[in-house]
C-alpha cells in the first residue's frame, strides 16, 4: 500500500515537470527540451549539407542517437503520467511527438534519409509546446484567440482579394499580348495575385501603357490592403486584452487538459481535482 502510494505521488511529481511550466523544476525541463529540439534542429540542417555531412558523420549520427533517445524517454514518460495514454498518443502533440522519436529508428528498415530528415525536421513544432513558458502563454493564448475571433473577417477579407486578383487579371489578359506574358487567365490572375502581394518577382511584367498604369494602381492597392488583416487581428488582441481571464499552465492528470484559471480548484474538462502541491 505504501508503495503504491509513493508511485502515485512519484507519478504526480513527474506529470507536474512534463507538462507545466509554473513550478521551477517544470520550467528547468522546458528550457532543457527547447535546448535539445534546437540542437537537434541544427544536426538536421548540418547533416543535409553533404560537405558536413561526408566530414563529421560519426559525430552527428551519435549525437543524433543521444537525442533520439532522450526523445524516447520523454514519450514515454509522458505516455506513463497520465491516465489516458491513449488520448496523449492520438492528440496533435503526442503524433508529432512519435514521428520526431522513430526516424532514426527507421534508418533501420529503411534505405535513403531524405524522407527521414524531413520527420526529424518535424521537432521544431515541438517549440510551440514550450511556448507556455513564463511570460509568452499569455502572449500565445491571446493571439489564438484573436486569430479565432477574425476568421470569419479575414475569410471575407481573402474572398475579397481573391476576387479581386480574378478581375485584375482577366483585365490585364485583354490588354496585354502573349509576349508580355500574359498568356492565360491564370496566368494573368498569378501576376495580379504577384504585385498585388508586392512580392514581384518580375516573370511576368506589362507592357501596354494602360497595362502600366493598372499594374502601378494595383501596387499602390496592394500597400493599402496588407494593413487590413493586421489591424482586423490587433482589434480583437486589443478587445480580448480588456476582458482577459490569466491562465496558467497547470494540465489534468486525468484528462491533460490545459489552461484552467489560477483560481480553478478541479478540471474545467473532466471535473478531476488539481494539484496543487
Amino acid at each position: 500500500m505504501k508503495d503504491l502510494k509513493t508511485f502515485k505521488n512519484w507519478k504526480t511529481k513527474l506529470h507536474e515537470i512534463i507538462y507545466e511550466a509554473d513550478t521551477p523544476a517544470g520550467k528547468l525541463f522546458d528550457v532543457i527540451l527547447l535546448i535539445v529540439i534546437l540542437a537537434s534542429i541544427v544536426l538536421v540542417m548540418l547533416e543535409s549539407v553533404k560537405s558536413i555531412d561526408i566530414k563529421y558523420h560519426k559525430f552527428l549520427n551519435i549525437s543524433e542517437w543521444v537525442i533520439t533517445i532522450l526523445f524516447t524517454l520523454e514519450y514515454i514518460a509522458r505516455i506513463i503520467t497520465v491516465k489516458k495514454p491513449l488520448k496523449y498518443i492520438t492528440s496533435f502533440y503526442g503524433i508529432i511527438d512519435l514521428l520526431s522519436t522513430i526516424p532514426k529508428y527507421l534508418s533501420f528498415f529503411l534505405v535513403g534519409g531524405h524522407s527521414l530528415v524531413a520527420l526529424r525536421a518535424l521537432r521544431l513544432m515541438r517549440v510551440f509546446r514550450i511556448l507556455k513558458l513564463v511570460r509568452f502563454i499569455g502572449e500565445s493564448n491571446n493571439l489564438i484567440r484573436a486569430l479565432k475571433a477574425s476568421r470569419v473577417r479575414i475569410a471575407v477579407f481573402i474572398s475579397f482579394i481573391l476576387i479581386l486578383c480574378t478581375i485584375l487579371g482577366t483585365i490585364m489578359y485583354l490588354i496585354e499580348d502573349d509576349a508580355s506574358g500574359f498568356t492565360s487567365i491564370p496566368e494573368s490572375v498569378y501576376w495580379a495575385i504577384v504585385t498585388l502581394t508586392t512580392v514581384g518577382y518580375g516573370d511576368i511584367a506589362p507592357q501596354e501603357p494602360l497595362g502600366q498604369f493598372i499594374a502601378s494602381l494595383v501596387m499602390i492597392l496592394g500597400y493599402a490592403i496588407i494593413v487590413i488583416p493586421t489591424g482586423i487581428i490587433t482589434s480583437e488582441i486589443v478587445k480580448d486584452s480588456i476582458n482577459n481571464v490569466h491562465t496558467n499552465t497547470q494540465s489534468c492528470l486525468n484528462c491533460s487538459a490545459g489552461k484552467h484559471r489560477d483560481d480553478a480548484e478541479f478540471c474545467y474538462e473532466c471535473g478531476h481535482k488539481l494539484s496543487h502541491d
